[in-house]
């Protein structure tokens, strides 16, 4: 009997609470039982797929566990990015709004706290992202393509610690480190961005992000994501240009998952 199982449902994904449409992503889900169940990447419209019981991609053929690794990780960058930018959007129409409701202003101290902003222009300067190619170099790099214990058991991807004991969380080796447990994929790469949007070590990132999403610009920039500095930044340029990741920054999701309602 095949355990696999597919259901979705659908994530309430924007807060303009000024309309009475929003758009709702159908998001569908896979548990695996092996690898070839992992639907790889066909064109530049993605399905929103989440995975879950992601196996050790390393025992397969390099360039096999590359490819899977990327057909499992993008979706999750999309919805990732969907949410972050859908709510983006919804703060920025607060901007000429005259007068907020009790939902808009949760809305803004909730999204403010969370980037560390000062005001409301801080805080859209705050959760702009970044290219896809960007984030894929950088989760193939902190979870060794997909082969780290850290994100087949707690779906963290960036090695993102936990200092909050009360927090999901996963031991390291010395028992004296511990990493964030995430619900799904997704929900890492979103605390990614976040960190990438309020940290004091990516200032300058983010300066440069509201200028330009070009790579090159860009990546010098997260050299203080790893102690390794220039050698990380270098580390990022290479698998981006040998795996050709910058196809993928123009990868979006399938607009037949969404629903106006």
């Amino acid at each position: 009997m095949n355990l696999r199982y597919r259901y979705s449902w659908v994530l309430l994904l924007t807060f303009l609470s000024c309309k009475e449409k929003v758009n709702k992503l159908q998001v569908e889900t896979i548990a695996l039982n092996d690898t070839t169940e992992v639907e790889l990447l066909e064109d530049s419209l993605v399905k929103p797929v989440l995975y879950f019981n992601v196996p050790d991609l390393s025992l397969l053929p390099v360039q096999e566990s590359k490819a899977k690794f990327i057909a499992i990780t993008l979706p999750s960058v999309l919805i990732a990015r969907y949410h972050i930018d859908s709510r983006r959007d919804s703060i920025a129409a607060l901007v000429t709004k005259e007068k907020w409701s009790k939902e808009d202003s949760t809305l803004f101290l909730r999204e403010k706290q969370r980037f560390k902003a000062d005001n409301i222009n801080n805080l859209l300067d705050r959760m702009i992202t970044h290219p896809n190619s960007i984030t894929l170099a950088q989760a193939a790099v902190e979870s060794g393509w997909g082969s780290s214990r850290f994100f087949r058991q707690a779906n963290n991807l960036f090695g993102i610690w936990a200092y909050n004991e009360d927090e999901p969380r996963i031991a390291a080796n010395n028992n004296q480190v511990y990493l964030r447990k995430y619900d799904d994929i997704s929900e890492s790469i979103e605390d990614y961005f976040v960190t990438l949007g309020r940290a004091r070590p990516y200032k300058e990132f983010r300066k440069a992000r509201k200028k330009t999403n070009d790579i090159d610009v860009l990546l010098p920039f997260l050299r203080r994501y790893s102690q390794r500095g220039a050698a990380y930044v270098h580390q990022l340029k290479t698998i981006i240009r040998q795996n050709d990741l910058t196809r993928y920054d123009n990868y979006k999701l399938d607009p037949q998952y969404f629903k106006d309602e």
